[in-house]
C-alpha cells in the first residue's frame, strides 16, 4: 500500500497523444474506478494477447478480480512466482462528440489503465476481504446483505491481486474541436450526453411476500 496522494507516472502510463488529458492523483484515479463495475484485463497466454471482461474490486490502492478456479489467467497466475504481468483498464464514455468534420467526431469519456503483475491470493481472510469488495463494488452494502461464500464456493473461487502502482488516467471533456474553415459548415455540432441509469428493482419471482426493497437499492 502506498501513502502517496499520487501515482508516479512511468514510460509506460505517460501518454504519447493528448498528454494534458492525463492524471495521475488517487482522487481521479479511484473515481473513475469506483465509478465503474467492468474492467478489461489483458495478459499473453502462448504467445497471443487475450483481453476478458470481467468485475472487480478495489481496496485502497489494491484492485482484486476472480473468476473460477479452472479460468485461464488464474490458472496462469498461480504458476511460478513472478505472477501473471497484466494490463487492466476500465472505460467511461460520457459524450458523443459531433464535429462538422467526420475526422473530428469524438467521444468525451474517462478512463483507467493500470500496469502490473497480478497475484493469486491465498490468505483466507485476505480473500474474503477480496470477495465482500467485489460485491459491494457492484452495489454498496451487499455483501452485509447476504450470505458469505461457504468453504466448497470459496474453494471453487480464485482472485487475482493487482497493486495500484503504474497507472494514469486519462479524460475528455468538452465540444468538438473542429477546424475553422468548417466553423460555417451547415452542420449540427456539439454533444450528445450518455448517462447511465437505474431502473426500478425486480423482485425475483421465488421472493418470500412483502420483503421490502432495502434501503441502499433505494439509494441508488
Amino acid at each position: 500500500m502506498s501513502d502517496r496522494t499520487a501515482y508516479a507516472p512511468t514510460d509506460r502510463t505517460v501518454p504519447t497523444r493528448s498528454r494534458e488529458r492525463a492524471a495521475y492523483d488517487h482522487a481521479t484515479v479511484h473515481a473513475i474506478l469506483d465509478a465503474a463495475y467492468v474492467c478489461h484485463l489483458g495478459f499473453v497466454r502462448d504467445g497471443t494477447p487475450v483481453v476478458l471482461p470481467t468485475l472487480y474490486g478495489r481496496v485502497g490502492t489494491r484492485l482484486y478480480v476472480h473468476g473460477s478456479t479452472g479460468s485461464r489467467p488464474l490458472r496462469m497466475a498461480g504458476q511460478g512466482t513472478p505472477g501473471l504481468p497484466v494490463c487492466l483498464t476500465v472505460t467511461h464514455v460520457d459524450g458523443l462528440v459531433l464535429a462538422r468534420s467526420a475526422f473530428h467526431h469524438s467521444i468525451n469519456y474517462r478512463s483507467v489503465v493500470v500496469q502490473g503483475v497480478a497475484h493469486p491470493v491465498v490468505d483466507p481472510d485476505e480473500k474474503r476481504t477480496a470477495l465482500d469488495a467485489l460485491v459491494d463494488h457492484v452495489v454498496p452494502e451487499r455483501s452485509t446483505d447476504s450470505r458469505p461464500a461457504n468453504a466448497r464456493e470459496l474453494a471453487a473461487t480464485a482472485v487475482l491481486r493487482l497493486d495500484l502502482d503504474e497507472v494514469s488516467a486519462k479524460c475528455r471533456t468538452g465540444g468538438p474541436n473542429d477546424d475553422p474553415e468548417d466553423l460555417d459548415l451547415a452542420h449540427w455540432a456539439g454533444v450528445v450526453p450518455v448517462r447511465q441509469t437505474y431502473g426500478t428493482p425486480v423482485p425475483s419471482a421465488d421472493l418470500a411476500a412483502g420483503t421490502a426493497v432495502p434501503a441502499y437499492l433505494t439509494r441508488l
